[in-house]
């Protein structure tokens, strides 16, 4: 059963909303308003989905849609009133995994909210392969400078110097970025 935390100031407005949730099977675990830190409740709450429920997104709700999405990976699905395509890109551009315009009928509230995880997941994972080729070519620049300086210091060419580098990074048991790091390091250190 997952977890919801509904966000929205107006508890009436908010409570058909609620109501097809838990006739839906989901577990509503908190409703709160959007004038809290809505990373502070997250981490407290810890729910699987929050959901907004707003006549529009105002800019302290979407800077908390960002803190959520940013620190505390949660799918964000919103409901709102505006269908104005620029908020609508604002709040996509926050993080929100969904966002509807009106009310939704009851039996389509499951698939729309299925449908915030899958990309909420997908967007995720982008962003983890992303970071991972940023770390791998931040390790290859650094590889990179490793081998200038065996090239100029040892009058290498590349691929010897690469050899050496990947001979000692062996032999130390050593990753061989980190031990490159090292070599870029001392080799400031008798420049200066």
């Amino acid at each position: 059963m997952l977890k919801v935390m509904i966000v929205d100031n107006d508890l009436k407005r908010s409570n058909p909303l609620k109501q097809s949730l838990l006739d839906n099977g989901f577990d509503v675990i908190a409703h709160v308003e959007d004038d809290v830190n809505l990373q502070t409740k997250c981490c407290e709450l810890l729910p699987d989905v929050v959901i907004i429920d707003t006549e529009s997104p105002n800019r302290d709700v979407l800077d908390n849609v960002c803190m959520i999405t940013q620190h505390n990976t949660r799918p964000v699905v919103m409901f709102s009133q505006d269908g104005d395509s620029d908020v609508v890109r604002a709040a996509t551009k926050a993080g929100v995994s969904a966002y509807v315009v009106g009310t939704i009928a009851s039996e389509r509230l499951t698939p729309v909210i299925e449908a915030a995880i899958a990309r909420f997941e997908e967007t995720k994972q982008l962003r983890e392969d992303l970071q991972e080729a940023n770390m791998k070519l931040d390790e290859r620049k650094i590889v990179e400078r490793a081998k200038g300086i065996l090239m100029r210091q040892r009058n290498l060419d590349e691929d010897e110097a690469y050899k050496m580098l990947r001979s000692m990074a062996m032999k130390k048991n050593m990753k061989l970025a980190d031990l490159s790091t090292q070599l870029i390091d001392a080799a400031k250190m008798l420049i200066v």
